[in-house]
C-alpha cells in the first residue's frame, strides 16, 4: 500500500540523488509533487553529477502554487512553497530535512517526514536491505545529518554504528 501525495523540499531530493534512490519516492508514494521553487533549486547547477538524475526524474513533478508566498520570511523560496504546495494540493507527507522549516510546518500541521526517516521506512519494507552505506555516502558527500541520529537509526535496524575515527 502507498502512502498518497508527497510534496518534496530540495534538501532530501539532492540527498536521495546522491544515494541514486530517488526511485524510492515512487514505490513509497502514489504522487510526487515540487513546487517551482524547489524545481530552480534542484536545476540550478546543470554541471553537477546528479544534474541528469534530478532532472528526468522531476521534470513532469513540478507544480506552481496558486496563492501568494506569505511564508518566505519564515524559511527559504522553496521550503515555503513546499509548505503552501501542501496546503493546496492537501498532500499526505511533507519530505523536508531543514529542522527549522520542518519545524514550522509541523506547527502548521503539516505531517513532514525527512530523508532518514524515510530511508528507515525503506528499509522496515525491504525496499534497501542496508542504511550504513547510504549514510555513509552521505557523510562523505558533505550532507550533514547528525552522527547521533544515524547511529540511533542503525541501532533500531540492527546495523553496525558509524566511527568517525579512520
Amino acid at each position: 500500500m502507498k502512502n498518497g501525495l508527497v510534496i518534496a523540499d530540495s534538501g532530501p531530493i539532492f540527498s536521495l540523488a546522491i544515494i541514486d534512490k530517488l526511485e524510492i519516492l515512487n514505490i513509497l508514494f502514489d504522487s510526487i509533487r515540487i513546487p517551482l521553487a524547489v524545481w530552480e533549486e534542484i536545476t540550478r547547477d546543470k554541471k553537477t553529477e546528479h544534474y541528469q538524475r534530478i532532472h528526468l526524474f522531476f521534470h513532469d513533478k513540478t507544480q506552481q502554487i496558486k496563492g501568494f508566498n506569505e511564508l518566505s520570511f519564515l524559511m527559504d523560496f522553496g521550503e515555503s512553497e513546499s509548505v503552501i504546495l501542501y496546503k493546496e494540493l492537501q498532500a499526505d507527507f511533507l519530505l523536508i530535512d531543514d529542522k527549522k522549516a520542518r519545524k514550522i510546518a509541523e506547527n502548521f500541521g503539516l505531517n513532514c517526514i525527512g530523508t532518514i526517516g524515510l530511508l528507515s521506512v525503506a528499509r522496515d519494507k525491504k525496499i534497501i536491505s542496508e542504511l550504513k552505506p547510504l549514510f555513509e555516502t552521505f557523510l562523505q558527500n558533505k550532507r550533514f545529518y547528525s552522527i547521533a541520529l544515524l547511529n540511533t537509526i542503525l541501532a533500531n535496524h540492527k546495523e553496525n554504528r558509524i566511527n568517525l575515527r579512520p
